[in-house]
């Protein structure tokens, strides 16, 4: 029969147990995700960063822990989230694109925090400069609306006799006439004109869409904005309703059904932003890490949206892309 003294020792161990346990778990460091969109919208990117910490020697639930935050797409909620991960006293916060660098931003001048911006962050006014950005802030930026000349020559490959051009742009966005302006300069040199139109709510893409068929637009390129990427179903539906071939800046569109992407691997960009937060976690201050340009870069095209329009797309094209839906 065990003795009652032996007894009591074993139950005290058994229960110290999880308390260790739990004690393991909360001195590991907590990063903190801000997202704009769902987890599942998005998991690949998560996949990537994941990877981007485990590569700079930081495992998930062995020696760091993740906390996310996601708006689902309801970008107004941002700010609150953010300010949950400041008062949570995360380590960083590393942050997805479409509004969620600026909800950090203004929630802590502390916390380091790593982002992902689409746009230039120091035509933002977000970093001082990239090499030494300064403050708490670094991260990477796809510099997305720089790709102009390439789309356009890209769109006008496959659409060889679209004189017009349409741009859909976000006219929400911080600098909503960038990218328009870019596009103009471009148009001069591949011979062709632009015609622009704007949209800040889910209502305007019927009648942005509407306009630019009037206008005698006969290819489309959608600019990135705020809040498209969460309307990029409602988007592709609606160019493949006017049977307008359009380019995209990012494959989400392309997945559901839009004919083209170029741009950065953001896949790529994402696993960077893992290895800066890693770096942090180490002790680096972000200030003093350059913010990071893209440096892959990726063509896809939907041969299955490409047959609906009629269109062939060139041999050159075929062997050029990155990816290829059949």
């Amino acid at each position: 029969m065990m003795r009652r003294r032996e007894f009591i020792t074993l139950l005290g161990g058994a229960a110290a147990w999880p308390l260790a346990a739990r004690a393991q778990q909360a001195a590991l460091p907590v990063v903190g995700y801000l997202g704009p969109e769902s987890a599942a919208a998005t998991e690949g990117n998560l996949a990537a960063f994941r990877k981007g910490l485990a590569d700079a020697g930081y495992t998930v639930g062995r020696n760091v822990a993740i906390e996310y935050r996601f708006a689902e797409g309801h970008y107004d909620r941002l700010p609150a989230l953010a300010s949950e991960l400041v008062r949570r006293e995360v380590a960083v916060i590393a942050t997805g694109p479409r509004g969620a660098l600026l909800a950090a931003k203004a929630a802590t001048s502390t916390i380091p925090i790593v982002f992902m911006s689409g746009a230039d962050p120091v035509r933002r006014g977000i970093v001082a400069n990239l090499n030494r950005p300064g403050a708490n802030l670094t991260g990477v930026t796809l510099l997305a609306n720089d790709l102009s000349d390439k789309r356009l020559g890209l769109l006008h490959d496959l659409v060889p006799h679209a004189s017009i051009i349409g741009v859909l742009s976000d006219s929400t966005g911080p600098e909503p006439e960038f990218p328009l302006e870019l596009l103009r300069a471009a148009a001069g040199h591949v011979g062709v004109m632009i015609r622009a139109q704007r949209a800040a709510a889910e209502g305007d893409f019927d009648q942005a869409f509407a306009n630019l068929v009037h206008d005698g637009a006969s290819a489309l390129i959608v600019v990135s904005g705020s809040f498209f990427g969460a309307h990029r179903e409602r988007i592709a539906a609606l160019a493949a309703r006017y049977a307008i071939p359009a380019m995209y800046t990012a494959r989400e569109f392309v997945d559901v059904g839009g004919l083209a992407a170029y741009g950065p691997n953001v896949d790529d960009s994402y696993r960077q932003i893992g290895v800066y937060t890693a770096r942090i976690l180490k002790g680096e201050k972000p200030g003093d890490l350059p913010v990071l340009l893209p440096t892959k870069f990726k063509l896809i095209l939907n041969l299955k949206t490409a047959k609906a329009l009629g269109l062939t797309v060139p041999d050159n094209l075929l062997a050029l892309a990155d990816e290829v839906i059949e």
